[in-house]
């Protein structure tokens, strides 16, 4: 990887280790802090993992989390930056969509049957053409945040920002397909609860 690419890997992941530190504490303090305080830590925490802090390490924080994590697919990175700031819940149609678009991938990627997906982004017309259809809909769907970053994915692509060339490595990784999962359970689960609470209130006698 040349130099660029690797400080442009690091920044990201400086600044996606800042924000799920700040996630973490505000869950811990059961608050959310204001958004000029959440952008500040955001900046001051990457800051620590992006810079060598010596003693016997010989990469930055960021360089280790990267190692064991890989590089986050941009739509997965834009998520996380992006919950800093004030903005509609993300739609529960596009955690399906993730999830079922993990399941179909992963499995045939890994060796499951005879073909292998994972080419398929490197000249899929295709794949390109179901990435963009699908950000067409997020924003008839109301969610123009979900269009703006797949538009920055097939951007990022398109002028190869990151080490693959590939457009999986884009728009899915498996953290995206983890958080869909957990997300979509929580969603059913609070629903179920609530169906079950209104039972309970409107129930005769």
């Amino acid at each position: 990887m040349t130099n660029h690419l690797q400080t442009i890997a690091l920044l990201e992941m400086s600044l996606t280790c800042g924000i799920l530190i700040l996630l973490l504490a505000q869950k811990v303090f059961q608050t959310e802090f204001p958004v000029f305080v959440r952008i500040l830590l955001t900046f001051l925490i990457g800051n620590v993992f992006f810079w060598p802090l010596g003693l016997s390490m010989e990469l930055p924080l960021a360089g280790y989390v990267r190692g064991m994590t890989g590089d986050l697919s941009v739509v997965t990175m834009l998520l996380l930056w992006s919950s800093v700031l004030p903005s509609k819940p993300i739609p529960l149609g596009f955690k399906i969509t993730a999830l079922i678009a993990a399941c179909a991938f992963y499995p045939f990627a890994l060796g499951f049957g005879m073909t292998d997906p994972y080419v398929w982004g490197y000249s899929s017309i295709a794949l390109l053409a179901g990435v963009l259809i699908f950000a067409i809909f997020c924003g008839l769907a109301g969610w123009v945040k979900g269009t703006w970053i797949l538009a920055l994915a097939l951007l990022a692509w398109s002028v190869h920002w990151h080490e693959s060339m590939n457009l999986w490595d884009y728009v899915l990784d498996p953290f995206l397909a983890l958080w869909s999962m957990i997300s979509i359970l929580l969603a059913w689960n609070q629903r179920r609860r609530e169906k079950a609470r209104s039972g309970f209130l409107f129930r005769a006698g």
